[in-house]
């Protein structure tokens, strides 16, 4: 039992996280109709972030947040005003590989440039005590990540209900052109789409960071990401939430159950992807997406 509330609460943490880095996808989808294939390697500039702020300067972890958390918002609106803002109206296809050379290219490339390939952790910079449940120890940085994870996430759940531009945002996702008409500035919609990509992965890097160390290799994280997105459904930052708890948990209770049963291991890595499969098979539009019927 014991075992099991320790792998319990592992996967939620990490679950959380990967909804976090979810929610990134799902804006951009919403607000674009197209894939942002760069969101993992936000993700990893957010570890670079966190380890520049706490380690190299050496900022206390709330004046690192807010560090990252600028730089995170800047970059939003130059990647959004520079890359893409000039492929308005053009095809999604030209979007989603504009998104692949932002992130195969130009960001892996300035964080190898800058940071170098080597691995790095965050040695002093976040507390290392750990808090005890029953039998089941849980360290402080893990339970400061979903804190912050939760907060982060309720905040865009009510900012889209309840912000003015938020709601513009959903009005722009549901009918472009119907929201230009209503009067909304579609171009600060996809700026503010962009800012809001960048500081969910940039939070989210800063998290993993802390948990597991950095190095350009935390840019699969984007594609953990992304399965969760389809499974949840592609539409629905709820879904995101939901399919991302889930995921974190079906990888860490494979990792204490499945991995000792085998002589190598590596179960945990592909065994979240074959559940997210079957659900797929079972609901292609996912848990909680649109059942859209097209009748020619």
């Amino acid at each position: 039992m014991t075992l099991f509330l320790q792998l319990a609460i592992t996967g939620f943490s990490v679950g959380i996280i990967y909804a976090l880095i979810a929610i990134g996808f799902v804006i951009i989808l919403k607000c674009s109709q197209a894939f942002n294939i760069a969101q993992g390697h936000i993700v990893m500039i957010g570890g670079y972030l966190g380890f520049t702020f706490l380690v190299m300067v050496g900022l206390p972890l709330w004046a690192a947040l807010l560090a990252a958390i600028a730089t995170a918002v800047i970059m939003g609106l130059l990647i959004e005003r520079l890359t893409l803002r000039p492929l308005v109206g053009q095809p999604v296809l030209a979007v989603v590989m504009m998104t692949i050379a932002l992130g195969f290219c130009i960001l892996e490339g300035l964080a190898i440039l800058i940071w170098g390939g080597e691995y790095k952790v965050y040695s002093g910079a976040l507390p290392a005590v750990s808090l005890r449940l029953g039998a089941v120890y849980v360290p402080a940085a893990m339970v400061f990540a979903v804190i912050l994870a939760i907060i982060v996430v309720t905040a865009l759940m009510l900012f889209f209900r309840y912000a003015k531009i938020g709601l513009a945002m959903r009005a722009t996702a549901e009918d472009e052109q119907v929201a230009q008409c209503a009067g909304i500035r579609v171009t600060t919609v996809y700026a503010i789409s962009w800012i809001i990509a960048c500081v969910t992965g940039v939070v989210a890097g800063v998290l993993l960071g802390g948990e597991s160390g950095v190095s350009p290799y935390l840019a699969t994280m984007g594609l953990k990401a992304f399965a969760v997105v389809l499974l949840g459904g592609v539409n629905s930052i709820g879904g995101a939430i939901v399919a991302g708890i889930i995921v974190g948990l079906a990888e860490s209770f494979a990792a204490g159950y499945l991995d000792p049963l085998t002589t190598r291991g590596g179960l945990a890595t592909i065994f979240p992807f074959i559940v997210i499969i079957i659900v797929l098979v079972i609901r292609p539009y996912g848990l909680f997406g649109i059942k859209r019927i097209e009748r020619i």
